[in-house]
């Protein structure tokens, strides 16, 4: 879908965004995670065609964004970090202007502004004036807008900034509905946003891509091996006895016990859950709960930014649990 090389801007003597180079596939949902002022905003703008760089090439649907501008960026809705409305139109009319706007089709427009409408769940407000609704409200006016000309390529510049639990949680069912049908690149400082609805995360610091992959690839640098929460229903003598017979078992920490039951926390080298299962079961311990516990991304992300490690492409990994 997109494919970013040596993307570089200056502002003056200062870089604000230094040689970025990545590639998303069709479907994915990748989040851009960094510091206020690492250069998230000013890569967004440069990817959607708003802001040229000083050099580089971003090629979407194997069209140049830059020497062939029209046509590439139909492929693009843009989400910026203050959403482009005018609080004095009514939803509907706004989202037809914009249709207008951007080519779609006057006999069609009607059409689109339903689907969208139903697709980010503004269908109540069509009617209303924008500046008369609330900022959730306002999120979700801009996201359709993005969405207008059924772009497959969809960039969100801090879609969560501002709102509150209730309306963090209703954003991030409506990003993570876009899966499969659109590729999208979310802009976040929000941690956790980041962890629960992208399949793959870039960390950007000083301009700087410092490294890529999926989050349990990227916890994995920096806490190899597995750790389990284990509640079994046996004394905690039989569990440390069984477990501690295995290859593979590094630690088997017991943090409660009770007359019938035990808690611990277990590190592995590697991940051996189903054959410690199947031994346990055997002995006749009953298994009560079984969680992993993966290194949290709030401290994956402190140490990337502590080490300022050089770029690095991490593989594609498979189930992960997102970080609270």
């Amino acid at each position: 879908m997109i494919e970013v090389e040596g993307l570089t801007k200056y502002y003056g003597p200062r870089c604000a965004v230094e040689d970025v180079a990545f590639r998303i596939e069709t479907g994915e949902i990748v989040g851009l995670l960094g510091l206020n002022g690492s250069g998230k905003t000013t890569l967004l703008r440069m990817v959607s065609g708003n802001l040229l760089p000083t050099s580089g090439t971003v090629r979407i649907q194997d069209r140049d964004l830059y020497q062939h501008p029209e046509e590439a960026k139909r492929a693009i809705g843009f989400l910026p970090e203050n959403p482009p409305l005018y609080g004095e139109m009514t939803v509907g009319a706004y989202l037809r202007f914009v249709g207008q706007l951007k080519g779609v089709r006057r006999n069609e427009i009607a059409e689109r502004v339903r689907q969208v409408a139903s697709g980010v769940a503004i269908e109540e407000v069509s009617k209303e004036i924008i500046e008369h609704l609330s900022f959730g409200y306002r999120q979700r006016v801009g996201i359709a807008q993005a969405l207008i000309h059924d772009p497959e390529l969809l960039l969100l510049d801090e879609p969560a900034a501002g709102l509150d639990p209730v309306q963090i949680i209703e954003m991030r069912q409506l990003i993570r509905g876009l899966r499969g049908t659109r590729t999208v690149i979310l802009s976040s400082h929000f941690l956790s946003e980041i962890s629960q609805i992208c399949d793959r995360i870039l960390v950007i610091q000083e301009g700087r891509i410092v490294a890529e992959g999926p989050e349990e690839k990227l916890a994995g640098r920096f806490s190899p091996g597995l750790k389990l929460r284990l509640q079994a229903r046996a004394p905690r003598l039989a569990v440390v006895d069984c477990l501690s017979t295995l290859d593979g078992v590094d630690t088997v920490e017991c943090t409660r016990e009770e007359a019938d039951q035990s808690t611990f926390v277990i590190a592995l080298t590697y991940d051996m859950r189903e054959q410690m299962c199947t031994v346990l079961v055997s002995r006749g311990i009953g298994i009560l709960e079984l969680t992993r516990l993966d290194r949290e991304l709030e401290n994956v992300f402190l140490q990337l930014l502590e080490k300022k490690t050089p770029s690095a492409t991490l593989p594609e990994a498979g189930e992960k649990e997102a970080a609270a």
